[in-house]
């Protein structure tokens, strides 16, 4: 899937993710989590999941995580992503 234009899905507010994605040339991911330092490399992951899954190979994708589990993520991500893409 292409990301045509800029989207976002999700809020700010506890055990929530605010994702923004963006067209771009090239695959950007870009998180800031109150739990960085301890779920980085899961928050990754399951963001990575979610862009193989729908075969996304550009865009800035740029997530600010308020402590959220991965199916809180991975469906934020899906939504912003299918919203860029032009899909309800």
């Amino acid at each position: 899937m292409r990301i045509k234009t800029g989207a976002v899905a999700g809020t700010l507010e506890s055990s929530d993710v605010y994702v923004k994605v963006e067209p771009s040339d090239k695959l950007e991911i870009e998180i800031e989590s109150v739990v960085f330092n301890q779920y980085a490399d899961q928050i990754r992951e399951t963001i990575q999941q979610v862009l193989d899954q729908l075969d996304v190979q550009a865009g800035r994708i740029s997530v600010n995580d308020k402590g959220a589990i991965d199916c809180v993520i991975q469906a934020r991500v899906e939504t912003a992503i299918k919203r860029a893409g032009g899909e309800n």
